[in-house]
């Protein structure tokens, strides 16, 4: 069993604009930073992703990018999950226009029913697109990093894969996760 996410990876310019902005406000807070090499988009995930299935759930996912067309997203305000006053992780949302938020659903819902239909318990809840940029050892208010991340806009980046990721718990810097792309598929 493999923990497993598929998830869309914005390209190298857009990772590290995001993170010239945050360079010189981080060491404001105390928070668990994530690495800016592994910011990504999460679709679908698993915590067990059975070995056996491995080969078909790309195969899945493979029908499951061919059937979307690629669009463009940008990285495009804050947010904190549960929720700003109370959070425990602070995040940055996405822009699109309604035609590429609506592939970006259908993306992430056929990605979900891949996994699924592969063999594999899909976690989580509803799909909110975002990036995690950060995680608070106990609940706080963020409002302020919430307001300072609104006022940022990225640059724009055209979505034509999802990448399928091992997660393997421990084995990164600080022991926190690595992340390992097993394959990348494309849209349309």
């Amino acid at each position: 069993m493999t923990r497993m996410f598929v998830a869309v990876v914005p390209p190298p310019e857009v990772v590290d604009h995001l993170d010239d902005f945050l360079s010189v406000r981080r060491e404001a807070a105390g928070f668990r930073w994530s690495v800016p090499e592994q910011w990504h988009v999460t679709l679908a995930f698993s915590a067990a992703v059975p070995d056996r299935s491995v080969e078909d759930l790309g195969e899945r996912l493979a029908r499951a990018g061919g059937r979307r067309r690629p669009f463009e997203l940008r990285v495009a305000g804050g947010g904190a999950f549960p929720h700003a006053d109370r959070a425990r992780v602070l995040v940055a949302r996405l822009g699109a226009d309604d035609e590429a938020a609506t592939e970006l659903e259908h993306l992430a819902a056929g990605c979900r029913r891949a996994m699924s239909r592969a063999g594999a318990r899909v976690d989580g809840q509803r799909f909110r697109p975002h990036l995690t940029l950060a995680r608070l050892g106990h609940p706080d208010n963020v409002t302020s990093w919430v307001r300072l991340l609104d006022a940022y806009e990225g640059p724009a980046w055209r979505v034509d894969e999802v990448s399928l990721v091992a997660s393997h718990l421990g084995e990164g810097p600080r022991r926190r996760p690595r992340h390992e792309v097993v394959a990348s598929y494309p849209l349309g």
